[in-house]
């Protein structure tokens, strides 16, 4: 497949919140992309949902690999995978903070198992994240720093949600990230609420205030 027939399986034409699927890591995908022997592509089992919830929408945000695997598990089950995945690869021959290149076999494998999924045209989206886009570690000066942040535009607003049946998110993450603790604010303010669960145990809800944003 070309990377534009990847792209327009994980962003097929007329869904919903498919325009949210970032083009950033499908420019460069190319026969080289898939050459990834050493991945583990087993799909992970889901312990905290048991089945798709229409008024939820759902934030993986753990380290890229992961998070496609876990975004096709959740497909099975009925949700629309939303890769946003911003980060771009470094100059050739340089090291970066960021391993963005990962990402690519994974978006290829997901579009293969996707393609055997059939998902109903108005299934709730689960939203992918690298957790790794905040490595910002640099040891010296030649490292190439392309880590990067989620912001409001990355991510639908609290009014298209509502809109669209969505008043609950659940996040799956080992920590809350900063950056997207200050878009979870603002969705909290409009009257969603938010849960968070690390992946093994029942999501509770979070309660979040300003001023740990």
């Amino acid at each position: 497949m070309t990377n534009k027939e990847i792209y327009k399986i994980w962003a097929p034409d007329k869904k919903r919140w498919v325009d949210w699927v970032r083009p950033v890591p499908f420019i460069n995908i190319d026969d080289s992309s898939s050459r990834k022997e050493f991945i583990d592509y087993r799909i992970p089992s889901i312990n905290y949902l048991k089945e798709v919830l229409n008024d939820t929408a759902l934030i993986i945000d753990i380290p890229g690999i992961d998070s496609i695997k876990e975004g096709i598990s959740l497909a099975k089950l009925g949700y629309r995978p939303i890769p946003i995945f911003n980060g771009t690869d470094p100059p050739i021959g340089t090291i970066s903070t960021t391993n963005n290149q990962i990402i690519k076999p994974l978006l290829i494998w997901g579009a293969f198992e996707l393609k055997n999924i059939k998902l109903k045209n108005d299934a709730p989206p689960v939203f992918l994240l690298d957790q790794n886009r905040l490595n910002r570690y640099k040891i010296n000066n030649g490292i190439f720093d392309n880590s990067w942040d989620i912001y409001d535009g990355d991510l639908p607003s609290p009014k298209y949600l509502l809109e669209n049946g969505i008043n609950k998110i659940i996040v799956r993450s080992n920590f809350q990230a900063k950056d997207l603790r200050k878009i979870l604010y603002k969705w909290q303010k409009n009257n969603i609420k938010i849960f968070f669960t690390n992946g093994y145990e029942e999501p509770k809800e979070l309660k979040l205030k300003k001023f740990n944003i």
